[in-house]
């Protein structure tokens, strides 16, 4: 028994064909949008490439960029078909495409559906990236005169100004590196070398952050040097004043960023996939109706259309057979009873006995 079974005279058919028509050039228009938000992604990735680790974040907006192009080309086919739909005599010519394209055009918003889903899964990714790109960064912030690491100072400066963010997971991800280039040491300075050798890995550590953490906002002029000294600066608690410096860290600050993009992109590749699955389904009534009208002959006059001929189950259960049976066409048959005809089973006796000489005449 078909499922959503529908009576369409000639006037809806021509009417589904038209909607269509309008409906294919809307979704090319979805397309664009679509392969303009992966664009946007990408470089808004990229923007900040220095400080993200290499990984498969890329995937997703390669994805929208590629399911774009390929909605585009889609809709702009399926348009074309359903303008033809509404004269009989030019479907003929489409009755054979119709099917695959509604197959692929299936698998296709199957791929949207995935898209707006990674949107939402690959905040793990994301964060992981940032943490371990965010760690290089930081720790390669001093060597501004080795070619490859110059641009880092620069990069994480503009960074933690930019979004209001001081290291890593927060402010002390600074105390535990060196981020003071030896060549702005004083080493004749007793309390430099002090510090250089009471480290076990000779580093020079201090309880300080670069001036990018700090905030301007503050009405105090910034602290960024023995932040953990009360007695170092006048009126200051370490323990219950605020800190002028930014306490957020930036990779939750890049995190929070990136998730509200990709949160919207999300919503937008899901409104697009529920429009999407809307004009397949009224493609594949339009299909099965003008196919029925070819099987009557009467192109003027009523004819059903579906969504599937048969029930889900049964439908399932046919394709499930089909995909079964695709390994099955080159094995050779082993049922009792059946001989393969191009094995002479009376000739593969090589022994002895199999040659029967002929008499010789006298």
């Amino acid at each position: 028994m078909a499922v959503l079974k529908v009576k369409f005279t000639k006037t809806k058919r021509d009417k589904l064909a038209q909607i269509l028509w309008i409906l294919n050039w809307v979704s090319v228009v979805s397309g664009i949008i679509l392969f303009s938000l992966g664009l946007f992604l990408k470089i808004e990735i990229k923007k900040r490439n220095e400080v993200m680790a290499k990984g498969d974040i890329n995937s997703l907006p390669n994805m929208l960029i590629s399911v774009g192009v390929i909605a585009c080309i889609i809709n702009f086919l399926g348009g074309k078909i359903c303008y033809d739909c509404s004269d009989a005599n030019k479907f003929s010519r489409w009755k054979l495409v119709m099917l695959p394209y509604i197959v692929c055009t299936f698998c296709f918003t199957f791929c949207i559906l995935v898209g707006a889903l990674m949107c939402y899964a690959m905040r793990n990714e994301l964060e992981e990236s940032l943490y371990l790109g965010l760690r290089d960064a930081i720790k390669f912030y001093k060597d501004t005169d080795i070619p490859g690491r110059c641009f880092l100072k620069k990069t994480v400066d503009m960074l933690q100004i930019g979004f209001r963010c001081c290291g890593n997971s927060g402010f002390r991800d600074w105390f535990e590196i060196q981020w003071v280039s030896t060549r702005y040491l004083n080493m004749a300075s007793k309390e430099v070398l002090d510090r250089l050798k009471s480290n076990v890995d000779g580093k020079f550590l201090v309880d300080g952050v670069p001036f990018s953490c700090c905030n301007p906002s503050s009405p105090r002029p910034c602290i960024q040097h023995q932040l953990t000294n009360n007695s170092a600066h006048y009126n200051y608690d370490f323990l219950t004043e605020e800190l002028n410096i930014w306490v957020k860290g930036c990779r939750e600050a890049l995190l929070d960023y990136y998730t509200a993009i990709m949160r919207s992109i999300g919503i937008a590749a899901l409104l697009i996939w529920l429009f999407e699955l809307f004009v397949l389904i009224g493609v594949r009534y339009l299909q099965t109706a003008m196919k029925n009208v070819l099987l009557l002959g009467d192109l003027e006059g009523e004819s059903d259309g579906w969504l599937l001929e048969n029930s889900f189950v049964e439908t399932a259960k046919y394709n499930i057979n089909i995909i079964k049976n695709l390994g099955k066409a080159n094995q050779i048959s082993t049922i009792s009873g059946m001989n393969d005809p191009n094995i002479d089973v009376s000739n593969a006796n090589c022994g002895k006995n199999s040659f029967i000489g002929k008499p010789i005449p006298a």
